[in-house]
């Protein structure tokens, strides 16, 4: 069984735009991402990022997951590692 989701995007049926208020923004973020991170968006763009892109890309994910997430968190949520073992392991 798949561990990851993009239920929101194949849900949604609001407007997609930023800049007319926090939830639609909040919105618009997700569809985004749900829509970059698709395997054949990603597939089509992977090769033609940058270096710097690459490394851009990977330290704001980082970045964000450091501030707003727990250690906890961030390995029941975004590793999907309900398993742990109770010890602390870097981000």
């Amino acid at each position: 069984m798949a561990q990851h989701t993009h239920q929101f995007i194949e849900r949604y049926e609001g407007l997609v735009g930023f800049g007319l208020d926090r939830e639609t923004d909040e919105n618009t973020i997700i569809c985004y991402l749900q829509q970059f991170s698709d395997d054949a968006v990603m597939t089509a763009i992977i090769k033609r990022l940058e270096d710097s892109e690459l490394a851009e890309v990977f330290d704001l994910i980082n970045r964000l997951l450091r501030r707003h997430f727990s250690e906890a968190e961030y390995h029941r949520l975004f590793l999907k590692d309900d398993d742990r073992d109770g010890e602390e392991r870097p981000c």
